[in-house]
């Protein structure tokens, strides 16, 4: 018995959605960040080498077709490819929503899930960013979010920015 005789007991419907089965309290992938939802996701870069620890469920992968062609046999979990130009926008909005979307369900029924583009910072970041306004946050903090847990120059253009504010939208 504790001190003072009183046994603390955790009442389940005050337990955070972070600790529930499908948010565990710990990452389920090298350098995942949780989402303000408690889900969470990787972002990650593709030029550089895998994070080591277990391989992710699920991955976002955003770029050209030459990226994809270069990446792809190295990716050999499910994954879904996104035709997205560096420093620029996805070529189908409709398509990418609907992915991004997708990914955060993953994300929130607790599979470990990734996000990335060929350097792992304006279009990943863009994708956590949108993420972030499914868990919740306005796009601006969305925005400031993504900067601050993933990368400080993620998000790196302004028709990016505007994206996520789009994306919220929907």
């Amino acid at each position: 018995m504790p001190p003072g005789g009183v046994r603390w007991e955790r009442n389940p419907a005050r337990t955070p959605a972070a600790a529930t089965d499908n948010h565990p309290m710990t990452a389920p992938l090298a350098g995942a960040i949780r989402l303000p939802d408690g889900a969470w996701v990787r972002g990650r870069g593709l030029r550089g080498p895998a994070p080591g620890g277990p391989d992710p469920h699920f991955g976002l992968y955003l770029g050209s077709a030459r990226l994809r062609r270069r990446c792809d046999a190295a990716l050999p979990w499910p994954a879904e490819w996104i035709r997205w130009p560096d420093f620029l926008l996805p070529t189908d909005w409709d398509e990418a929503a609907r992915a991004i979307a997708d990914l955060h369900e993953r994300a929130r029924s607790g599979q470990a899930v990734e996000v990335a583009c060929h350097g792992g910072v304006g279009r990943t970041g863009t994708v956590l960013a949108c993420l972030a306004t499914r868990a919740g946050l306005p796009p601006r903090q969305a925005v400031a979010w993504a900067r601050e847990h993933h990368h400080r120059r993620a998000v790196e253009t302004p028709w990016q920015r505007r994206w996520v504010a789009w994306f919220a939208a929907r």
